[in-house]
C-alpha cells in the first residue's frame, strides 16, 4: 500500500488531528490561560490513575508518553515536544491520567488547568475545536488499543468479565482483558486469590477481586467520594439523551449543573446499534457514539458528572421555605439543587420466566453491543420484543449470527416498530419472525450457562424448544421512579411521571409547567415522563425545552437574591 491510496491518507490524517503541531499565534493564545512550569529530565508531570493536573503544552524539551499494562510491563506510546500539547478527554473534568507523561529532557511548558481549558475551548473558538478534535481521537485511539486503563483478568467466557466490560464500554472507558487461560503471568496472578473468578488491576496498583461496577468507578476516579456542599441550579437525574440535552443547554446558558447516573451515559439509547432516524445523521449513528458526543459536550460547559452514583430518595421539605431540594445517595452523600429534573428512563421489564435471574451475564441479555455479538458468533439466538430498541438489535445481531428468532407476543410489528426497520426484518434473510408467541422456559445450568430455551405459540399452545444459548430480552419498560416515592411527585398508574396539567394538584395559585411534576421546581423529561413519545429525538427535545422552564423558576429567586 503506498502513501497515496485513501487508507493511508486517512490513517494519516487522522494522526495529524491526533497529535497537531501548534502555531506561535496559537501557543501565544494558550498562554493566556495557563501558566508556565518548568520541569527536569526524569520528573512525572502526570501519572494514570491519578488526577490529571489539566493540558500541558511544550514550548522546550521533549515528554515520553507511555502506559502500563497493570502486570508491571510498560509501552512507549509517543515522544511529544515543541508546539505540541498533552490531554485527553478526562482533563475537560480533572479526572485521573490514563497514561504517563515523564520529561526526557529538561522540559518548559504551560500547564492550563481543566477549568481554564474549557474556558480556553469556549473562548477560542476555533483553536477549541482542533483541540477537542484531538483530545476525542486520542481517547478513542486508547479504547481501540486495548493497551491502556485498568486490566480485566478472567477466562473469557467469565460472566463478570463481560459485565465490567459492556460496564468500562458504556462509559468510553478505555481497558484491556488478559485471558487468564493463555497468559502465564495473569494466570499465576489470579492462583493468588484463591477461589476469584476475575481480578481487576487499576492503573494506580490496586487489586481488586470480582468488584462491582461501583467499586471499579471509584478505583479508577470515575466518581469521587468528596462531600458537595454547594448549591447547584440543577440537578439532573439520569444520563440518557433527556438528561444530557438538559445539561448541555442548562451549562451552556451559565447554570450551575450536575448529572447523576447509576450504571452510565446514554440510556437505553446508548445500547442501540444503530438509530437512523435521527435528524441529521443520513447514514444512522450508534447510540454509543451519539451519546458520547453529548457526554464530551456538556463536560466542555462545565457539568460535573456522577457516573456511576445511585440516588436513593429526594427530600422536597425545604422546597417551599428555602427553595431548595436534596437529594441523597445511597453512599449516604446528600446533594442540593435549586431544581432537580428527573431523566431515569426506564428499564427493560422481565418477563415472568422461571429461573430468568440464574443466566442473566450467562446467556440472558437486556442489551446488544459488539461484547454480546461476539459471544454469539455464528450460533442461533432468540430475541424478544417488538419496540424500536428490538429491532436495532435484531438488525445489528443478524450481522453476527446463524440465525435470530425474533419473538413478538402480537400478531406484527406494525404497530410498535418503524417502517424502516420492518423493512429491515423482512430482508434479512437470517431473522425469522414468531408473532402471538412467549418466552416460557430457560434450559441449563448457572454454572456453565444458559443451553436452550422454549417458547409457545399462544394461539395454538405450541411449544418449540431451541439450542439458542443466548437470548436478547427487549420488552416493556418500567419507569425507574422508586426514589421519588415520599416526596409528593405524582405518577400514572403505570409508575410514569405526570407532567403538566395532570400534574398541578400541587401549584394552588398557577398551573404547572408543560414538563413540571407536581412538586415546584421538579422536572421531568425523557422515556420516564407520563404521555412521552420514546424516543431519541423527543427526550433530546425535552431536554432542550425544560432549560427554559428551568429558568422561569429561578428567575424570582434571583431576583430576591
Amino acid at each position: 500500500m503506498t502513501a497515496e491510496t485513501p487508507a493511508a491518507v486517512e490513517v494519516e490524517t487522522r494522526n495529524h488531528q491526533m497529535f497537531p503541531e501548534l502555531s506561535p499565534c496559537d501557543i501565544a493564545r494558550v498562554k493566556q490561560f495557563g501558566e508556565v512550569r518548568r520541569y527536569a529530565r526524569g520528573d512525572c508531570l502526570f501519572q494514570a490513575g491519578e488526577p490529571g493536573p489539566g493540558m500541558f503544552l511544550v514550548l522546550e524539551g521533549h515528554v515520553a508518553i507511555t502506559q502500563r499494562d497493570g502486570l508491571g510491563r510498560t509501552v512507549p506510546i509517543r515522544t511529544q515536544g515543541h508546539g505540541q500539547f498533552l490531554a485527553e478527554i478526562a482533563q475537560l473534568s480533572g479526572r485521573p491520567a490514563l497514561v504517563d507523561g515523564h520529561a526526557q529532557d529538561d522540559v518548559e511548558a504551560v500547564l492550563v488547568p481543566p477549568e481554564r481549558l474549557r474556558a480556553l475551548i469556549i473562548a477560542e473558538a476555533d483553536l477549541g475545536e482542533r483541540l477537542m478534535r484531538a483530545m476525542i481521537l486520542r481517547r478513542v485511539a486508547l479504547i481501540e488499543s486495548g493497551e491502556s486503563g485498568p486490566v480485566l483478568i478472567g477466562p473469557p467466557q467469565c460472566a463478570g468479565l463481560l459485565r465490567l466490560q459492556n460496564f468500562l464500554r458504556r462509559n468510553g472507558h478505555p481497558y484491556q482483558v488478559v485471558d487468564a487461560t493463555q497468559d502465564a503471568d495473569a494466570r499465576a496472578l489470579l492462583e493468588q486469590y484463591e477461589g476469584a473468578e476475575l481480578l481487576v488491576t487499576c492503573p494506580n496498583g490496586a487489586v481488586l477481586v470480582d468488584p462491582t461496577e461501583s467499586a471499579l468507578a471509584r478505583c479508577l476516579g470515575m466518581v469521587d467520594s468528596a462531600e458537595h456542599d454547594e448549591l447547584f441550579d440543577v440537578l439532573v437525574v439520569g444520563a440518557g439523551p433527556a438528561g444530557l440535552a438538559t445539561a448541555v443547554y442548562a451549562a451552556s446558558e451559565g447554570l450551575r449543573v450536575i448529572v447523576l447516573d447509576c450504571r452510565s451515559f446514554g440510556g437505553q439509547a446508548g445500547a442501540s446499534a444503530r438509530i437512523e432516524n435521527y435528524l441529521g445523521f443520513p447514514t444512522g449513528i450508534s447510540g454509543g457514539a451519539l451519546a458520547g458526543r453529548a457526554f464530551v459536550q456538556a463536560q466542555k460547559f462545565g457539568v460535573e458528572m456522577m457516573i456511576p452514583a445511585e440516588v436513593e430518595s429526594l427530600d422536597c421539605t425545604r422546597a417551599e421555605d428555602k427553595g431548595e431540594l436534596r437529594v441523597q445517595l445511597t453512599d449516604g452523600r446528600h446533594l442540593r439543587a435549586r431544581t432537580v429534573v428527573v431523566a431515569s428512563g426506564a428499564r427493560y421489564r422481565r418477563p415472568d420466566v422461571p429461573r430468568l435471574p440464574e443466566f442473566e451475564g450467562r446467556g440472558i441479555w437486556y442489551w446488544a453491543s459488539a461484547l454480546e455479538a461476539k459471544v454469539c458468533e455464528q450460533q442461533e439466538v432468540a430475541l424478544v420484543g417488538g419496540g424500536n430498541s428490538a429491532g436495532q438489535a435484531a438488525v445489528f445481531l443478524s450481522q453476527h449470527v446463524s440465525k435470530l428468532n425474533l419473538l413478538v407476543r402480537g400478531p406484527s410489528l406494525e404497530a410498535t416498530m418503524s417502517r424502516y426497520l420492518i423493512d429491515r426484518i423482512e430482508a434479512t434473510g437470517n431473522i425469522e419472525l414468531h408473532p402471538h408467541t412467549e418466552l416460557v422456559k430457560l434450559i441449563g445450568d448457572p454454572d456453565t450457562g444458559l443451553k436452550g430455551a422454549s417458547w409457545r405459540d399462544r394461539r395454538s399452545g405450541v411449544e418449540h424448544n431451541c439450542d439458542a444459548q443466548n437470548i436478547f430480552l427487549f420488552i416493556g419498560a418500567v419507569p425507574e421512579t422508586d426514589w421519588l416515592q415520599g416526596c409528593g411527585v405524582a405518577v400514572d398508574k403505570n409508575g410514569f411521571v405526570l407532567t403538566g396539567a395532570p400534574a398541578s394538584r400541587g401549584f394552588p395559585s398557577r398551573p404547572a409547567a408543560p414538563l413540571e411534576t407536581s412538586v415546584p421546581g421538579v422536572f421531568a423529561v425523557g422515556d420516564v415522563r407520563s404521555g412521552s413519545v420514546k424516543r431519541v429525538g423527543g427526550a433530546i427535545g425535552e431536554g432542550a425545552a425544560v432549560v427554559a422552564l428551568i429558568h422561569k423558576h429561578l428567575a424570582p429567586a434571583a431576583v430576591v437574591g
